[in-house]
């Protein structure tokens, strides 16, 4: 386990075909589930680095349906990532293959809440040790920890 810490948010590496992170929200789950499942929402703050916009944001939210963003940085250069829903227990959880650059992973979003406060704990299961490697060698921990911030001003400015 190598956890790092920036302001609000613990990456971690469980095992060496996973990847984690934790982060506490000043709001209610309903709404950070909201945040997670709404694509007016989520094009607000997944967005990684600055920079980045999401010209693409398509959900089919229901076990079986399909999801689809694409990012664009302001060279237009864009990146792609699609899945299907698996399990969706609103509020509580969350659990979609992600697929992208030919490996797919399953990603499993548990939150929460005591006391208005939503604890999120994600965590990402690739195949294999070298395409967890590979997806933490593009900035994964900072780009998300940066869009989880943005998150965090999102649900702060709704309150």
């Amino acid at each position: 386990m190598n956890p790092t810490t920036t302001p609000g948010t613990v990456f971690s590496m469980p095992s060496d075909r996973e990847v984690a992170w934790t982060r506490t929200f000043a709001a209610p789950r309903e709404r950070v589930f909201r945040a997670f499942t709404e694509p007016e929402h989520v094009r607000r703050w997944l967005l990684g680095p600055e920079g980045w916009t999401m010209p693409v944001c398509e959900m089919d939210l229901r076990v079986g349906g399909g999801w689809r963003y694409v990012w664009r940085n302001g060279d237009g250069v864009e990146f792609a990532i699609q899945g299907v829903f698996r399990e969706i227990e609103r509020p509580a959880r969350l659990v979609y293959t992600e697929s992208m650059m030919g490996s797919e992973a399953l990603q499993t979003i548990v939150l929460t809440e005591e006391d208005g406060v939503t604890t999120m704990v994600s965590s990402l299961l690739y195949g294999s040790p070298a395409e967890r490697d590979a997806a933490v060698a593009t900035g994964m921990a900072e780009g998300s920890s940066q869009s989880y911030d943005r998150l965090a001003e999102v649900l702060a400015a709704a309150s």
